[in-house]
């Protein structure tokens, strides 16, 4: 197996052994929530004026998905929908009281994630760390051109 392949494989190995042990301590505390509802919380939480078009961009979903989701978040009561007073058009969405308290406890989850791997973190140089985020961040950028050559296929 070459180093490319290798890297692959152990890349997507990592992320599923991470998604499995927290995706146990995330649906017993999050019960009643899916994944990418509780997702959808942390964006609109963390980036101002989310509205249909930039949750679709970031989750890589249709707008048709995304405005399904997001109705399906309103009637849970988790997030509501505003329009700006300089713009009637666009509608946006931000969490409400109840949605908050989802978003707290997957942060607070997140942190005890953090917590569990911290000794790990701790054992690696900042410029191993700094390696590896221009690594990932370079194949991102890489990634984002092939999907941008796609989107121009498709139109």
């Amino acid at each position: 197996m070459n180093k490319e392949d290798q890297v692959m494989m152990d890349v997507r190995h990592l992320y599923n052994k991470m998604a499995w042990i927290n995706k146990l301590k995330m649906e017993d505390s999050l019960k009643g929530y899916q994944s990418t509802e509780v997702h959808c919380i942390e964006y609109i939480e963390k980036n101002a004026d989310s509205n249909v078009t930039k949750l679709a961009e970031a989750f890589y979903m249709t707008r048709g998905a995304i405005s399904k989701l997001t109705k399906k978040l309103i009637k849970k009561g988790l997030i509501e929908s505003y329009q700006k007073v300089d713009n009637k058009k666009e509608i946006y969405f931000k969490l409400t009281e109840k949605g908050r308290e989802v978003f707290n406890i997957h942060e607070e989850l997140h942190q005890e994630f953090r917590e569990r791997d911290k000794i790990i973190f701790d054992q690696v140089s900042d410029e191993q760390i700094e390696a590896l985020l221009q690594f990932v961040n370079g194949y991102s950028q890489h990634l984002d051109r092939e999907i941008e050559k796609l989107a121009l296929e498709r139109d």
